[in-house]
């Protein structure tokens, strides 16, 4: 399988997005940590959007948090009151949701937001939890035995990766 074309993917994205902050101004964008906070953060400068946009972090309510530990070093950041906010939560991969739903248990820690959305790059479907996304740009089907992964170089510049998971 070859990965899907990233930025060709971001570029179907920030116009789909576009589109969602004409029509509603007052969404908040918010990255999933990593590679949803790289996605998001290019969002936010790219359709001009005042203020900054959020970061929030699934690692402390993860149900896998006993063999996983603090797998990643970045913290919820949300430059905005959450409550009663209207938040457009973004992704670049969307599996199992557990993720998710460990993002939406860290965002309501912050306080209860009005309406929670989601945008993703990829859809890989395997879901195990009901979470859809309301903006997705592509479906796609990887191996089993693969994982989809975000990169970004020095520039910015994003690309998919496949690589192997671990046993």
């Amino acid at each position: 399988m070859t990965p899907p074309d990233a930025e060709a993917l971001y570029a179907q994205l920030r116009t789909r997005v576009q589109a969602l902050l004409d029509a509603e101004p007052a969404t908040r964008l918010v990255g999933i940590a990593t590679g949803g906070a790289w996605i998001a953060e290019r969002l936010h400068a790219d359709l001009k959007q005042a203020g900054a946009c959020g970061v929030v972090s699934s690692v402390m309510h993860r149900d896998d948090f006993a063999r996983r530990g603090l797998a990643s070093s970045v913290q919820t950041q949300l430059p905005f009151d959450v409550n009663g906010a209207d938040v457009l939560l973004i992704d670049d991969v969307l599996y199992t949701g557990r993720t998710l739903r460990a993002v939406l248990n860290e965002l309501f820690d912050h306080g209860r937001p009005q309406r929670v959305r989601l945008a993703v790059l990829v859809d890989r479907g395997g879901r195990e939890l009901p979470i859809e996304p309301q903006l997705c740009v592509a479906t796609v089907d990887v191996p089993a035995g693969q994982s989809l992964e975000l990169a970004r170089d020095d520039s910015g510049r994003l690309r998919f990766v496949l690589e192997a998971i671990a046993p």
